[in-house]
């Protein structure tokens, strides 16, 4: 009898429990958001400086409000910090040994992982350990890494990009979760996807799935239409069985060109997902089909534009970044290219309903280069955006949502390479981070006026800022088991 009290406890009460919340709906109650940590970029901006991570102020009630508090630089140039992910997470909910203390900062060009202590000092940030690329390298085979999750097991998991010369290859980092020592790969030998990028994993359903960029000697210095006439950016998703460490299925994506974040619904009995085609434009559901395999459809199509004075004759949106409320409820997307900013309802995930839409800046503002000679969905080019008297340059990009749904920042910095050759002002004046106000009962976006952060005004001269985490986890950060 005992023995069954004693296994029934830690669920029902958690006396002490680990990081982050025992369900997203939980997560959704959780304390206010008073400090941002995001990347920031010299790479490609001709200041020879290092990379940053910047930890910015955003409780209302505070003096510094909006303001950059602290900046820890990394130790080398040209590394290009991009995505961030944590040594534990609420896939470690139920473990009290395990704290959210380090922040996981996988560089994309150098392969570098660096470890940050945000445990000691929330609002100062410091180094705890660099992860070198040759160690990856001669442990893996692999480098250009991107997305880090943490797992239940404790470890930490980090995708990559390509091999260490720069050719397609998605594979798996696995680290110590405690000394964050280069254990080798998740996957089995030899069972690397042809092309990486991001990866969400659902154990109930024994899946993750994985999505791919290009190689990175294709997309390093720039982005080239012929490659994609040629068939090097990717077009699929790889559905992996979670404990066996190896592919069962490649979904062949239609109109589904580079695929990049992939979302599952955050509740871990659900069987589906989306994943943003950002050179296609489109969403696309993944789901579980009766069979008990994999599938995939196309939800949501943001049409192309037919424009005059830029590098194609049509513009797609460009959707880069996708998020889903804790709730399941709302499905987020960011268009780099037109500007816009979109949510949908997505209580029917096979139906997603249009219900708020914002435009940011973007490449077919008014008294642009731009014009557009055809429009499926717009009367008039949108008129550029000005926030405190800032002209915005660039367009909405990275996304974060707080807990509870209400607010959505958002920076405009895509990659330097790519920022370089579509938005050269935001090479010369910096990106910014934008706050939006969410109704979370009807639907709908508004910009707030008074939230401005400038990243062009920062003392080494203007950077390029990127993704934003909360100290106590996210809805892109944190997966339930």
């Amino acid at each position: 009898m005992d023995r069954i009290l004693e296994l029934k406890l830690p669920a029902t009460k958690c006396e002490k429990c680990g990081p982050g919340y025992p369900t997203p709906l939980e997560a959704m109650k959780g304390p206010r958001e008073e400090i941002i940590y995001l990347p920031c970029i010299y790479r490609n901006t001709g200041i020879e400086a290092p990379d940053y991570l910047a930890t910015v102020d955003v409780d209302p009630k505070s003096p510094h409000y909006c303001q950059v508090i602290h900046r820890l630089p990394m130790p080398n140039l040209k590394d290009e910090l991009h995505h961030s992910g944590w040594n534990t997470c609420s896939s470690c909910f139920g473990d009290s040994t395990k704290s959210r203390t380090k922040l996981m900062l996988p560089c994309l060009m150098s392969s570098r992982i660096y470890v940050v202590d945000v445990g000691s000092e929330p609002r100062a940030p410091k180094l705890h350990k660099v992860i070198e690329a040759e160690d990856i390298h001669a442990k893996c085979d692999l480098g250009y890494i991107h997305t880090s999750h943490c797992l239940a097991s404790g470890e930490v998991m980090v995708s990559s990009l390509g091999d260490p010369k720069g050719n397609g290859k998605g594979g798996f980092v696995l680290l110590d979760g405690e000394t964050f020592e280069v254990k080798g790969t998740w996957e089995r030998p030899g069972g690397a996807a042809p092309m990486g990028y991001d990866f969400w994993y659902q154990p109930r359903h024994n899946v993750m799935i994985s999505s791919e960029w290009a190689a990175p000697n294709v997309f390093r210095d720039g982005f080239n239409p012929a490659d994609v006439e040629a068939g090097l950016y990717g077009s699929h998703l790889h559905v992996w069985d979670w404990q066996r460490h190896e592919i069962v299925q490649t979904l062949p994506l239609q109109d589904g060109l580079i695929p990049l974040e992939v979302r599952f619904l955050h509740n871990p009995d659900a069987a589906q997902g989306f994943v943003g085609c950002a050179l296609s434009s489109t969403i696309q559901r993944f789901y579980k089909n009766q069979g008990g395999t994999w599938s995939v459809e196309k939800v949501i199509q943001v049409p192309p534009k037919k424009v005059k004075g830029w590098m194609l004759p049509e513009m797609p949106g460009l959707i880069t970044d996708i998020l889903l409320s804790l709730d399941d409820r709302f499905l987020y997307f960011s268009n780099w290219l037109h500007g816009d900013l979109r949510q949908y309802d997505i209580s029917d995930p096979q139906r997603p309903r249009l219900t708020g839409q914002l435009f940011l800046g973007g490449s077919i503002v008014k008294g642009g280069p731009v014009q557009v000679l055809e429009d499926q969905e717009l009367k008039s080019q949108p008129e550029p955006l000005v926030v405190k008297g800032k002209r915005v340059p660039g367009g909405p990009q990275m996304i974060q949502l707080s807990l509870d749904g209400k607010r959505l920042y958002v920076t405009t910095s895509l990659y330097s390479a790519w920022d370089k050759q579509f938005y050269p002002d935001l090479i010369r004046e910096g990106s910014v981070m934008l706050q939006i106000d969410v109704d979370t009962v009807k639907g709908g976006l508004k910009l707030n006026p008074n939230f401005l952060v400038d990243f062009g005004k920062e003392p080494l001269g203007p950077a390029l800022a990127h993704e934003l985490r909360y100290p106590g986890g996210d809805c892109s950060s944190d997966i339930w088991v």
